[in-house]
């Protein structure tokens, strides 16, 4: 799709189809014409402005256009960004249901709305990008079709000052609905040695180093935890290692992606209800995969590496049970106390993988971990474990600004004495089904060194059982924006 900044005479323009936001108790426009039009609209008993509302008007009186859409954002003051986010998604939803190709859409006034400028136009820009997503690889038929071009009309003087602004928008959400195809995906196409080739075959387009630890070199290198949780599967597993290294860079940061392509659970195999969804349990490492793709596009000048440990955790004959012990990369050993908790097996190995082989400053893991964090935090907002407030902070601020939210959950050291082992250094499940989010995330802490570590927990909203406004039902990407903002603070 085209994204772009425009500016146009709105009484004389030819446009096919006008897009306009309106507020339901204020105006947010200066434009004369589309002022008094706007004034004959709310006449209408069916459309006052408020959230949600819309209302189509087909080649209305004194404009050169087929269709105007109104779309209501409800009260001034309760307009932020991810109003404008969804309403700017919902309108591109709208279009595409009338299987048009393009449209124009009015931004309001800079001063009308108690927002940034770019923070207003990205909005607006991420909500029409992100709802031009569709999914429709499986579909014999395919009802419908994505915008080619929509331009988001300006004064002519921001058309200058933001004109960069609509590339890096593309840019960051054409990383998220890879993100979200990926997860969509149905298992018996991303096995883990074909999740691994999709990877590198989208890491060559943007020339990002790409490197696969194969089965036999992770066995000689030792990853025990990983592999336990592989060896239940016909696939084998694969280490996916990602690095974007710009010249001059002073600073690393690491990413690490729980990439779980199907979860049985294992030997403690789940109920049926608990299969439907899982695979999506590589979410996070196509989040982390889909922003390394999308920083060697964009550029920043930080080091970035990325380790996504890639399994498919199924019962068999050959699978770990409950009570074995492993050896980890770091040469702890872990008692498998359950086999559905094997996120936290292959994370450990990858994270101290990471620590020893790069040293990173800063090291981020992002995983569908557990569904306690689910029960704590719903199915929209992320858990953030971390001892460092800074780091824990900047995730915070940055899933605020994408309204990819995170909230931060504690990790009390008393919590430890959950995960003893009477027989190994450490167990993998704690002693009670009680705050497991967070011995989940005190777990991965064992197995970081000399780096400040953040844990984000997404099993919620990772995946979306129902379509919103700028998100159909599926994988919804969570990530990808958040840690594209997140290195902006790091770097």
């Amino acid at each position: 799709m085209v994204l772009a900044l425009a500016c146009a005479d709105i009484g004389t323009a030819s446009i096919e189809t006008l897009v306009v936001p309106v507020c339901a108790d204020k105006r947010i426009h200066t434009d004369r014409t589309i002022l008094a039009f706007l004034q004959t609209a709310k006449k209408l008993n069916e459309f006052s402005g408020e959230k949600n509302e819309e209302i189509i008007f087909y080649k209305p009186s004194g404009l050169k256009m087929k269709r105007v859409i109104l779309e209501g954002l409800g009260k001034h003051d309760r307009i932020d960004a991810e109003t404008l986010r969804a309403m700017a998604g919902k309108a591109v939803k709208r279009c595409i249901q009338l299987k048009l190709e393009a449209f124009h859409m009015m931004a309001p006034a800079f001063q009308s709305i108690k927002l940034d400028p770019p923070l207003m136009l990205s909005a607006l820009m991420e909500g029409i990008c992100l709802g031009n997503h569709l999914f429709d690889k499986y579909l014999e038929e395919k009802k419908q079709k994505p915008l080619k071009t929509v331009r988001l009309l300006v004064e002519a003087a921001a058309v200058q000052t933001y004109g960069r602004l609509p590339q890096r928008i593309e840019t960051v959400c054409a990383g998220t609905a890879l993100a979200r195809d990926w997860v969509s995906m149905p298992p018996n196409d991303k096995r883990p040695e074909q999740f691994a080739r999709l990877i590198v075959s989208q890491a060559r387009k943007v020339k990002l180093p790409v490197r696969i630890l194969s089965e036999a070199e992770m066995r000689r290198k030792g990853f025990g935890a990983l592999l336990a949780v592989g060896a239940g599967s016909r696939s084998r597993p694969r280490m996916v290692i990602m690095e974007y290294k710009p010249n001059g860079a002073r600073k690393t940061i690491a990413f690490v992606g729980k990439g779980v392509t199907f979860d049985s659970g294992g030997i403690n195999l789940k109920p049926s209800a608990s299969l439907d969804d899982m695979k999506m349990d590589m979410s996070g490492a196509a989040a982390v995969a889909a922003a390394l793709i999308t920083l060697a596009r964009l550029k920043p000048k930080i080091h970035v590496i990325a380790a996504l440990p890639i399994v498919e955790n199924m019962p068999s004959g050959s699978a770990s049970r409950p009570g074995d012990i492993i050896k980890s990369y770091s040469g702890k050993t872990i008692e498998i106390g359950n086999t559905d908790a094997e996120g936290r097996l292959i994370l450990v190995d990858a994270m101290a993988y990471i620590c020893r082989t790069y040293k990173p400053q800063t090291l981020v893991d992002l995983a569908t971990l557990t569904g306690a964090c689910v029960v704590a935090l719903g199915e929209k907002i992320a858990g953030v474990f971390s001892e460092d407030d800074d780091l824990a902070e900047a995730i915070v601020a940055s899933g605020q600004k994408t309204h990819e939210r995170c909230w931060r959950m504690p990790l009390p050291q008393d919590y430890k004495e959950q995960l003893k082992s009477d027989f190994a250094d450490i167990s993998n499940m704690g002693s009670t089904r009680w705050g497991g989010a967070i011995t989940a995330a005190l777990f991965l802490s064992e197995f970081v060194k000399e780096a400040r570590w953040a844990h984000i927990d997404i099993a919620g909203p990772a995946y979306a059982k129902k379509g919103e406004a700028y998100c159909d039902a599926g994988g919804t990407g969570f990530g990808v924006r958040l840690l594209c903002d997140l290195v902006d603070r790091l770097k």
